[in-house]
């Protein structure tokens, strides 16, 4: 006999995602399910479940929204990386150019994308 749906979630105790090994094992289970060759209502719904809390999760860690300006994006980027405003001085030269790019003050270069991209691994043109 197949597992209910309370079952089920007492089984996986989905909890909203705050933490990485909570995000590897709600994937981990759902990753579980997406291979399975035939799920039980019960399986869909919980499979449903999990997805919202990995999107929700994904949304909150992720890239800033598509119309975020360039340097809210290196503002992002920085934050999340470990890098410091210092690290960036090889690419803007002077540290009051940096602020100003982080601040929006200052136009980051077709030059100076292709460097952030290259130190973030992302396609430079999202700072331009």
């Amino acid at each position: 006999m197949s597992a209910t749906y309370e079952e089920l979630l007492t089984e996986t105790i989905p909890v909203r995602i705050a933490t990485e090994i909570d995000y590897d094992r709600i994937t981990a289970r759902f990753g579980a399910l997406l291979i399975a060759r035939k799920l039980t209502t019960a399986e869909k719904r919980l499979m449903e479940l999990l997805g919202v809390l990995i999107e929700d999760y994904d949304r909150r860690h992720g890239l800033p929204p598509d119309d975020s300006t360039p340097a809210e994006l290196l503002q992002f980027l920085l934050d999340h990386s470990g890098k410091k405003a210092t690290d960036l001085l090889p690419v803007f030269g002077q540290r009051s150019h940096v602020y100003e790019a982080l601040t929006g003050k200052r136009p980051i270069s077709a030059d100076q994308a292709r460097k952030l991209g290259a130190i973030f691994h992302v396609r430079p043109g999202i700072f331009v």
